[in-house]
Order: C-alpha cells, then sequence, then structure tokens
C-alpha cells in the first residue's frame, strides 16, 4: 500500500468548528469570531467535506456534534492550542511590559501556577500581578480596566468571554468522611460574592435538606481545613478536588448540582502581553 497523503488543515476552519461546538450556534460563533455568518457555514462545511462525515445536526434551535463530530473534538483542541503556542512564540521577542491577571480562589490552585509558570520562562521580563476576588468582583474590574485578564467561574458566559473548559460543581468532604450524615449538614461557602454560594444553598432547600454554615470566607485555605478535619463538605468544582478530599459519591444523597464554565475576559484593548497571556491560559487549560 503507498503512503496516505498528509494534507494540512486551516487553523480557522478547527477554531469555527470548536466554537459552534461550544456556542451551539452559526451566529453566535460569526459574532465571536468578527466573521459572517456564512463564512462560519462554509468553513463547517469544507471540514465535513474534508472528513467526509456529518459533525453536526440540528435541535431545535441548537447546532450540536454528531458522534462523529464528539471523536474529532479532543483533537480540535489540542490542534487550537499549538496553532496558539506557536503564534505566541512567533512574537515572544517584541512583548515587554505588564499583566494583571485575575482568578477566583476557587480554581487558583488548579490552573493559575501552570500558567503563571509557562508564560513567565517563555516571558521573563514582563511582569505579572496576580488578583485572587470571587468572580463578581473579578467581571467589575475587568469593566472598569482594573485588571488586564481574568479567569472565571460561571453557569453561563457573558458578553466578550471565551468559554475555555466546563466543570461539573460536585460535593466534595474528606477521604472516607462522615460529615455529610449529619443532621443538620455542616456546609463550608463562599462570602456572599461566591458564584457556588446560592446555587449549592438553593439544592439544599430544593432537596428539602436541613443545613448550617461550618465556614463562610472565600479563602480556600479555611475551606479545605474544615472539610480535612471532616467538620464539612463544600461545593468544588471537580477539576480543582484537592488529593486529600474526595467527591461524595450519589449514596450521600446530596442534591446534584449544575455544570460550570472556567470563562477567559480579556480588557478592552489588550496588549501583546496580555494576548500572549492569554494564549498560554487556553493552552494550559486545554491541556489539564
Amino acid at each position: 500500500m503507498g503512503r496516505r497523503m498528509l494534507r494540512d488543515v486551516d487553523p480557522g476552519i478547527i477554531r469555527a468548528f470548536l466554537t459552534v461546538a461550544e456556542t451551539g450556534s452559526v451566529t453566535h460563533t460569526a459574532r465571536r469570531l468578527n466573521r459572517s455568518q456564512g463564512a462560519i457555514s462554509q468553513q463547517i462545511k469544507r471540514l465535513e467535506q474534508l472528513s467526509d462525515k456529518l459533525l453536526f445536526s440540528r435541535a431545535g434551535q441548537r447546532m450540536v456534534l454528531t458522534p462523529e463530530g464528539e471523536n474529532l473534538l479532543g483533537a480540535a483542541s489540542h490542534f487550537i492550542a499549538a496553532n496558539d503556542r506557536i503564534w505566541a512564540a512567533l512574537s515572544e521577542p517584541m512583548i515587554q511590559g505588564e499583566v494583571r491577571f485575575g482568578a477566583p480562589y476557587d480554581i487558583i490552585g488548579s490552573y493559575a501556577p501552570a500558567i503563571l509558570r509557562r508564560f513567565s520562562n517563555a516571558f521573563p521580563t514582563v511582569r505579572v500581578t496576580l488578583v485572587c476576588k470571587d468572580t463578581a468582583l473579578l467581571l467589575s474590574d475587568i469593566r472598569t480596566g482594573a485588571i488586564d485578564l481574568a479567569l472565571t467561574t460561571e453557569l453561563g458566559c457573558g458578553t466578550g468571554g471565551e468559554t475555555l473548559r466546563r466543570d461539573q460543581l460536585v460535593w466534595v468532604g474528606a477521604r472516607s468522611g462522615g460529615a455529610h450524615t449529619r443532621h443538620p449538614l455542616p456546609v463550608s461557602l463562599g462570602a456572599e460574592s461566591c458564584v457556588f454560594r446560592p446555587i449549592a444553598t438553593a439544592a439544599l432547600r430544593k432537596a428539602k435538606r436541613t443545613w448550617q454554615v461550618a465556614c463562610e470566607v472565600s479563602n480556600m485555605e479555611p475551606v479545605r481545613a474544615t472539610l480535612e478535619a471532616d467538620l464539612a463538605v463544600a461545593p468544588m468544582l471537580r477539576h480543582s478536588i484537592p488529593e486529600s478530599l474526595a467527591a461524595l459519591p450519589a449514596a450521600a444523597r446530596l442534591p446534584r448540582l449544575p455544570a460550570f464554565r472556567v470563562n477567559l475576559y480579556q480588557a478592552a484593548r489588550p496588549n501583546p502581553a496580555v494576548l500572549a497571556f492569554a494564549a498560554h491560559a487556553r493552552a494550559c487549560i486545554a491541556v489539564h
């Protein structure tokens, strides 16, 4: 047999595919990528011709991935992440300045170290200032220009945001712990501005589960301490669970919590350093 002919794939087509998969809409994809709807439709059609497979089907007003489209999703994500890394590497010699980066308490330990390490190695002359606040406060800081770039955890994605990952919110406790069996249920929650707090308390009320607050701060260290001591349970994103803790199984009979998005927001006029930092954030989160 002869060798299979290799062909180059336009990154723009793959980026359109990923964005339609995320938004479920050609219209929203066109708006986000600053292209016409016709151009996005042609890119999807071109990719389907290359693969000789139908990648999307209609479910009401939404475009949803077919099984063939689902199979392509992982490779497409890695392809775009690699493309963004190459682009960042090409622009590295010219980049200087400062990046003011914000992340919420619930994911700062999961993603920030890898992003900061990678960016610092690539751009040692760029100064990075880290701001740690709840999502609502970070979004306010982006709007006022107090920070240049932020990761957030949200149920949806606001105007100007970009979803990098979806993650399930779950109940977490000590390994082999028994806090979840107590009545009322002891719960460690963030402060009033914590995005998980109203979701978790509403789920408990709906399930008619009585509960009491064991810890009430937007700081992971005291929350983690109460969980490791088996004094409480808490809502956390699955990817952010420390090794010393565990997601509680269905047998714990706690109400199911929704999935959240890890979103990226940038300032209205990002400088080259901010754009490079965003590319590193995308690449790091894609491989987590």
